[in-house]
């Protein structure tokens, strides 16, 4: 019996060459990706102290806008006032104010509906005070 099989050469050696050459291609590409980006620590720690920089120029000026004086709008008579000054002068108005009472809640009233039962929304009366209007 004869041997009708025929053998396969191994690939051409263009094709090996080929294959290398797009590897190489696929190295060139990812080098030129990632190569121009910023390497080490020197770039990261100028971007660390430009946040810092910038955080503490905010937390100046908010500190500033706390502890001084400034018109918020002058042709209102709005004024900004220090923190402190304004939980003083709160104080001292909350300290002059004579405390209200409070409305207690009257009891609802007996129902007419048969039975004795009593309605499914029972109306709040709340007494009426000579200082304060009646709602609209």
């Amino acid at each position: 019996m004869a041997n009708t099989e025929q053998f396969q050469s191994p690939a051409p050696f263009s094709t090996w060459v080929g294959v290398v050459l797009l590897f190489a291609l696929f190295g060139v590409i990812v080098v030129a990706v990632i190569g121009p980006g910023p390497r080490g620590d020197t770039y990261e720690r100028m971007r660390a102290e430009e946040r810092v920089k910038k955080l503490k120029a905010v937390c100046d000026e908010e500190a500033k806008a706390l502890t001084s004086y400034a018109w918020v709008d002058k042709s209102k008579g709005t004024v900004r006032l220090p923190i402190d000054r304004a939980m003083e002068l709160t104080v001292a108005d909350l300290a002059n104010k004579k405390p209200a009472p409070a409305y207690p809640i009257a009891a609802p009233e007996p129902s007419a509906a048969p039975g004795g039962v009593a309605s499914a929304s029972p109306q709040v009366q709340i007494p009426k005070r000579a200082d304060n209007p009646p709602p609209p």
